[in-house]
């Protein structure tokens, strides 16, 4: 069934829902729905709502609440993913697999190896591509909640961001190569259910030396994903994936 957000909450939605914009196009367009055809709705505190189409006009439709159906289908822990900025449309594929893999918040950031460079009006016009493309894929994907993706910023920025985070890890090339396998499943070990985990992945060529010791002056710990080097679209979804698995297939 497919699936939409509202930026209001559960308390504040009374018997219906109004949808406009790109919702409303694809809803009478995509679509093709006709009163009565049934779409979940999802709210800004992530509970779920049946609802049917009612009514529609060419800038509007009303939705009527039919019954709460809340699952909750978050990764128990909130996982943040920084990535240094790569080439090409990679981070777009980060962000659409990354959000289907549980992450809460995606943050690009400036690396030493980083390639693109952007101005912040080039920033901000990706910027909102890259929400787009986290709001769509959190549809596809059945999320409760829609990943924040964040402007930009420098190194030190991404270390003062991730402060509040329970644990934080960078992955470093580095420490793949000399076979460094425990600090990863030793941090998973060590977190629980409700708690926050901040992870940091390198642009292509990784993180340079003076960027792994900052990192670590601010709490990070380097670590490697498994034996073999990874590319920087992979490395994000890998840590995805080794979190999934141990908080939901291993539970």
């Amino acid at each position: 069934m497919q699936r939409y957000f509202t930026d209001r909450t559960k308390k504040d939605i009374g018997d219906d829902i109004q949808a406009a914009g790109d919702d409303l196009h694809h809803i009478l367009k995509v679509m093709r729905m006709k009163a009565g055809d049934p779409m979940i709705w999802v709210t800004a505190d992530g509970e779920e709502a049946l609802c049917t189409l009612a009514s529609h006009e060419q800038d509007q439709a009303v939705c009527k609440v039919k019954e709460w159906v809340t699952v909750n289908k978050e990764l128990p822990l909130h996982v943040a993913i920084a990535c240094g900025l790569p080439k090409g449309d990679k981070l777009e594929l980060i962000i659409q697999k990354g959000t289907e893999l549980g992450a809460a918040r995606f943050i690009p950031f400036n690396a030493a190896r980083s390639v693109v460079k952007l101005d912040d009006k080039k920033a901000k016009k990706k910027t909102e591509r890259w929400q787009k493309i986290s709001k769509e894929a959190a549809e596809q994907s059945y999320r409760n909640q829609i990943p924040a993706v964040h402007d930009p910023v420098s190194l030190k920025t991404l270390a003062d961001m991730a402060e509040s985070y329970d644990r934080k890890i960078a992955a470093y090339e580095e420490a793949a190569k000399q076979g460094e396998k425990s600090t990863f499943a030793r941090i998973l070990e060590d977190l629980s259910p409700g708690q926050s985990l901040f992870i940091a992945t390198g642009p292509e060529g990784g993180f340079t030396p003076e960027e792994i010791e900052f990192l670590k002056s601010r709490g990070f710990a380097d670590a490697g994903f498994g034996p073999r080097i990874l590319r920087t679209e992979t490395a994000p979804l890998y840590a995805l994936s080794a979190v999934s698995y141990h908080f939901e297939l291993m539970r």
